[in-house]
């Protein structure tokens, strides 16, 4: 069973614990990753919720499991084709590779925050995603942030739960990265007045609930329960922010040096490419569809076909590494039974 190689589409955090398991199984993976480097979304944040774990002591914990495994990099799925026993897979390096088991863990892109023209990013210069503020945390580069801001915002739920830009689902970490950037932003610049304005604060995992009492008693992080109405640039460059406070009933007007989108999960595209190829179906959102929502969520409607990670929805990086332990070993039984 060993001689089987089990390919892995994505390089990220999935893909990456799913290839341990699978080697400390006695099987052969193999992963493909279209950019040059392993990691994936983790690769690009600064610290994790809610301990505040650095990212790359994260990452680094999988230097030594994987480096027997062979990695493609700058590598994509040119087709998939099913075979009687297994799938024929062509890689954009010309490679064909046989297989009998292939796991998806192609991940998730960020919501293009551009499309939401209101809140002003690409437009005013003190309007930043939260990507973009956790690549500040790593270089401190970003000319869009000021060296000594007195206020910062925080605008929850952008490109989530919003039927006009078409993705209805709940992102899932949008609130507790907020919170988890809003501590960072506090530390980095204590006399700053940092506010978070949300819809609803849906923090779903261990140890959430107390990271979001400690941002309001700690660090004097102000929540303010209400939609942005408006967001317009100042003769001076700042940000002029207008919302309703829904708790007290107000309006609520706040001048910021820096505004901050949390930028919600959408699907990404390519994986409706993938499930075209192999005539397995989506959900309306985009993202691959499981064979069942409570016991088969790391398996696909197609016998040798497994999910791992964001490809199936918004997860969280410890949801995220416990599937992959789940799909492996579902992974490893299903080769098992094929002998």
């Amino acid at each position: 069973m060993n001689n089987n190689p089990v390919l892995i589409v994505g390089g990220g955090i999935a893909g990456m614990e799913a290839a341990k398991q699978l080697k400390a199984l006695g099987l052969k993976p193999v992963i493909v990753e279209k950019s040059s480097a392993l990691g994936g979304h983790v690769a690009q944040w600064h610290k994790l919720f809610p301990d505040m774990t650095s990212a790359s002591k994260i990452l680094a914990a999988y230097e030594e499991p994987l480096k027997d495994v062979e990695v493609l990099l700058e590598t994509e799925i040119s087709s998939i084709n099913r075979l009687q026993k297994g799938y024929s897979v062509i890689l954009s390096n010309g490679r064909a590779m046989p297989c009998k088991a292939v796991v998806f863990a192609t991940g998730f892109k960020l919501f293009e925050a551009e499309k939401k023209e209101e809140y002003g990013y690409g437009i005013y210069d003190r309007v930043i995603t939260n990507r973009d503020l956790e690549a500040w945390f790593n270089t401190h580069s970003d000319e869009r942030v000021p060296e000594k801001p007195s206020a910062i915002g925080f605008v929850h739920c952008v490109g989530s739960r919003d039927i006009k830009a078409g993705n209805t689902q709940c992102s899932k970490v949008c609130c507790i990265t907020a919170i988890k950037q809003a501590i960072e932003l506090k530390e980095e610049f204590p006399d700053a007045e940092i506010y978070c304005f949300y819809m609803d604060l849906r923090l779903f995992g261990k140890k959430y609930e107390d990271f979001y009492i400690n941002a309001q008693r700690d660090y004097g992080i102000h929540f303010i329960r209400g939609r942005v109405s408006e967001v317009s640039e100042t003769i001076d460059g700042r940000v002029l922010v207008k919302a309703e406070d829904t708790l007290v009933g107000k309006p609520v007007k706040v001048k910021l040096d820096l505004l901050v989108l949390m930028a919600g999960i959408v699907c990404n595209k390519e994986n409706q490419t993938l499930a075209y190829s192999l005539q397995m179906p989506v959900d309306d959102d985009g993202f691959f569809r499981s064979k069942d929502n409570i016991l088969s969520i790391t398996e696909a409607d197609r016998n040798g076909i497994f999910y791992v990670g964001t490809c199936t929805g918004p997860k969280t990086v410890p949801e995220t590494v416990a599937e992959a332990r789940s799909a492996a070993l579902n992974v490893y039984n299903y080769l098992k039974n094929q002998k």
